[in-house]
Parts: C-alpha cells; structure tokens; sequence
C-alpha cells in the first residue's frame, strides 16, 4: 500500500482521530491509572528543513505533506500527598517517509522496512520500567520483514497499523503476547464503521438482490471485514428493509429480495398443510413469493460460482495454448500431443460448464417470471381499486361538478365588470381624458405679448417656438374665405 503526500496525510490524521478517541475511551479500563497527562509530539521543523534541503520554500505544499503526528497518554496512580508513581504510557504513532515526500510530493513513498520501523520503536519506548502499548500507523504500509518482525516484549505492546486498500485498516501484532483488546484499541475504525461499510456494499450491489443474492462470503472477500461484522451488517439491513430475507446455505448466510409484506402465519396450520398452501393454486402470494426468491437467490450463487470456475479453467486455456507455441517453436512432438490432450479435455469441460450455467440461467428465468407474476397479483390486491360502476359514478360527478364550477365562474366575471363600471365617476372619467390629452399636446411655455398702444383689448398671448395666427382683412379668397394678411401692420 503506497500512498503520495496528500494521502499520506489524509490517513495520519484519520488514523490519529480514531485512535485518540479510542484512547480515550480506554483511560481506567485497558489502561492502568488515576490520572492522566497527554502529550502531543510532531516532526514539523524536520519536514521543513527536509524542504528547505530541495530548495522548496511553497508554504501551501508544505500544509499538504505528513508531519509524523504523534499522541502520548501518560497515565499515573497518587503515592503521596504531592508524589505520584507512573503506571504506562500508550502512544498512537504516525511513521510516513519524509525524505522521500520532500523529494517528491506527488509520487508514492515507500513502505517502511524493518530498520526504520526498529529505531522508531527504540525512540518511543525509550522509558525503561514502565509498560508500554504503540500503535504505529504506516500510511505506505509496512515490507514483509518488517510486518513479520517479533518487536514486542514484556514491557512494550506493539501494533502496525496500515491502510488495507479496501477503505478500512489492518492491525496486526509485531510479535506474540499481545492483548487482543490493544489490537482493537489501536484500530481507528470502529465496530459501527466497519457494519456500515458492509452496508454501503450491499448498496452498491442492490441490483444483484433482485435477480439473485449476496453472500456473506462474497462481502468479506471485498472488505476483508471479520465475520461477524458482516453478518451484523446483514442483520441490521435486513430488519431496516422489510422485503430483504437472510438464510443459512451450507456453511454461508445468504441475502435476498423477497415479499414486499410479511406474511403472519396462521398459528393452527400444520407443516404439512403449509407446505399445501405454498404451491397450491390459492393461498398468500407473499410466501410463494418468499420461498421462490429463496430459490433463485441459491440457483445464482451457483451459476456465479460456475463463472468463476470457467473464468479460471479459460486462464489455464490460454497458459496451455502458450506453452503448445512454445512447443512448437523448439520443435518437440511429445509435448505437443500431450499439451493438445491436455487443452480438448479442458476446453470439453468449459463446455459442460458453460452448459450448466445456461441451464441455471434458464431456471432462473423461469423463476423469475413466476415472482413478477405473483407481485402483480399481490400488487392488484393491496391497491383495492374501485368497480366499474364506482368509476362511472364518480366521472358523472366530477363532470357535473365541473359545469357548476364553471357557471358560478363566469357569474363572478360579470359582477366584477360591473362592479368597475360603477365605481368609475364622471368625474374620475374626465379626468382621465384630461390625462390623455396632455400627452398628446407639446409642452410649451406662454408668455404674455404687449398691447398695442390704445387698445382697450387685452394683450394676447404668445407661445414660444409657435406662429402667431394671421389676422383676417375682411376680403374673400377665390375659395370663399377671408384672405389673412402676412403683415399685421396691414390692419
């Protein structure tokens, strides 16, 4: 497991939360003492001469790279008055290659051997005479030597943590003696991530639940989870969803979509008479639909299996076919014929294989086209629909009511309209015509003209950017009308 700086540093500051907690939690049970004192420890100047060593001074690189974080709980019983006596010191220890990040951020570190792994444990447990628990997490994982390692020893408990590459942790004791619940301390995934990590599988494979199942095998093999906590998940998804069944095949737990209800049984029905009921022409669709489901969940454990064994004998096809070249080319006839009986023999089982997975597919089929035929029918039961006669009322109803709707609408219409008539005064209309009539005319500004000397008439008025209207001389155009001077000085 590698991992490049921003991971490595996404994973020491999981690995520290969980643990820390996990820590804390442990104070007075698996950790001796009555009082305690936590320390925190990184490597932070070492990282940044490291940098500094490549001539890289970019302080938002630097934010992204691992520190080597480290927590240490000391924990204390009182002696005396003022005198206490340190009873062990648990630390939660964070090792990534430094150097190597500050070469180099972006390309994976690699995992930690046994001499580095030796002089950090020699460096954390360098308190002789108190007992120690180290949980040291290496985000690049850990060389075989060093995870096979005997490290530790009487006085000191030592876990290697490591990312498993399937989104949880590995723990694992660097030698004998060490307790199972210190294991458990230092694993920074806790029993409710690991259910619900089973959980998000089952998600992700839902759709395999409605053609077949899912095993508990087939999980543990993509988590690489315990047991147990598998089949924890598969109980708690299972009392969550009230159409998922679980059942014990041979030495499996196999989950599978069944009835959308459970069916309560009739307490005075007797195995015999239900077994009856169950394939008889009536009776509860719910449990025919259970017990097929069932059925089709085991025939397609079966079939994946047969593909996994045609998967494996086609590998083994093409290595023979290799090997027949390589025959060929050196020019041997015995091996030959030998590789060409090998490969009809394997290439006849494939067939018989392949044979019996066409036949558990058309099984599966069948079975699958009986369960949609009964969820129909359980469907159309719980829907309760209406006769026809109910339908027929009901339009007839709907559509009278409608018509009346529609006439008190158009009532309510015509009293509106009237209603605004009514409300609208003459003088409210005059008004608004005197609105319309201002902004059809210009805006001008008047001003008043002089009056003539000896006039007894007022002066007139005279509106800029306007002629002044002729006056009238009393004579008669060839039209008929009075002809209009162009000098006032005619009159």
């Amino acid at each position: 497991m590698t991992a490049n700086a921003s991971k490595a540093l996404h994973f020491e500051t999981e690995f520290l939360s969980g643990v820390g907690a996990n820590l804390e939690a442990a104070k007075g049970k698996h950790l001796t003492g009555s009082q305690w004192e936590r320390t925190e420890h990184d490597d932070d100047p070492r990282m940044r001469s490291l940098m500094a060593t490549h001539h890289n001074y970019d302080r938002e690189l630097l934010k992204s790279m691992p520190t080597n974080r480290r927590i240490a709980i000391h924990g204390y019983e009182r002696r005396w008055l003022f005198l206490k006596r340190k009873t062990g010191i648990a630390i939660a220890s964070v090792l990534s290659p430094l150097s190597h990040y500050a070469k180099s951020a972006e390309s994976d570190g690699p995992p930690i051997d046994l001499g580095e792994l030796t002089e950090h444990v020699r460096e954390l447990t360098s308190d002789k005479g108190v007992r120690h628990v180290v949980g040291i997490c290496s985000p690049t994982g850990f060389t075989d030597e060093a995870r096979n390692a005997a490290l530790s020893s009487t006085s000191a408990q030592i876990v290697l943590v490591e990312p498993d590459g399937h989104g949880g942790w590995r723990a694992t004791a660097a030698g004998e003696g060490v307790d199972p619940r210190v294991l458990a301390m230092f694993d920074p995934e806790g029993v409710s991530q690991k259910v619900q990590r089973v959980q998000d599988i089952i998600e992700q494979h839902s759709a395999d639940l409605l053609t077949g199942g899912l095993s508990v095998s087939s999980v543990v093999e993509k988590t690489h989870l315990p047991v147990e906590v598998v089949k924890e998940g598969f109980r708690q998804i299972a009392k969550a969803d009230p159409e998922l069944r679980i059942t014990k095949k041979a030495n499996d737990v196999l989950m599978y979509r069944g009835a959308a209800t459970r069916h309560q049984e009739k307490q005075s029905m007797n195995v015999i008479d239900k077994i009856k009921s169950l394939f008889a022409g009536d009776g509860d669709e719910s449990d025919k639909i259970n017990v097929l489901a069932e059925r089709r969940a085991a025939l397609a454990q079966r079939r994946d299996r047969i593909y996994e064994d045609i998967g494996k004998l086609e590998q083994k096809d093409a290595q023979l076919v290799e090997e027949g070249k390589a025959a060929k080319a050196a020019k041997s006839q015995i091996p030959l014929r030998r590789l060409a009986s090998q490969l009809l023999q394997l290439r006849k089982d494939i067939g018989r294989q392949n044979t019996s997975a066409a036949m558990l597919n058309k099984q599966i089929n069948i079975i699958s086209t009986d369960i949609h035929n009964l969820t129909l029918i359980q469907q159309g039961e719980m829907a309760q629909l209406p006769d026809t006669t109910e339908l027929t009322e009901h339009a007839v109803e709907a559509e009278e009511m409608l018509e009346t709707l529609n006439a008190d609408a158009d009532m309510v219409d015509s009293l509106e309209t009237g209603m605004e008539q009514s409300l609208t005064s003459e003088e409210e209309l005059a008004i608004m015509q005197e609105f319309e009539g201002a902004e059809e005319q210009p805006s001008t500004v008047e001003r008043a003209a002089p009056t003539p000397e000896g006039s007894s008439t007022p002066a007139a008025t005279e509106r800029i950017g306007e002629t002044p209207p002729p006056v009238a001389d009393g004579k008669l155009n060839e039209s008929g009308e009075k002809s209009r001077p162009a000098d006032p000085e005619a009159i």
